[in-house]
């Protein structure tokens, strides 16, 4: 969903969730995330390797991004935009190749 239009209280599956549409809802559901409060306290780096691991290849790491907007806001920040923590993406774990 556009950050914009996420209502915090009314948050209660995973297309409700800022930068979450059909597609990384089902991505999600693959590794055994199917409601929003599975996301609280998780660590964005782990979902992700599960997610390379689900698929059996490297995933782009904008989902990264994405999976770091999505814990945040979990854990009580606001609904931001994906590509706001590209630079705190980059900044721990490096533009490229990312591995265990």
């Amino acid at each position: 969903m556009n950050p914009t239009k996420v209502i915090r209280e009314k948050v209660v599956k995973l297309t409700d969730l800022p930068n979450i549409g059909k597609t990384v809802a089902a991505d999600l559901k693959s590794i055994g995330i199917t409601q929003p409060d599975q996301l609280s306290g998780q660590n964005p780096y782990d979902l992700y390797v599960r997610l390379c691991e689900a698929f059996g290849e490297k995933q782009d790491p904008c989902m990264l991004d994405v999976l770091m907007s999505i814990t945040d806001f979990m854990d009580g920040g606001e609904a931001r935009v994906w590509w706001d923590y590209t630079p705190e993406r980059k900044m721990r774990y490096g533009s490229g190749t990312i591995e265990r």
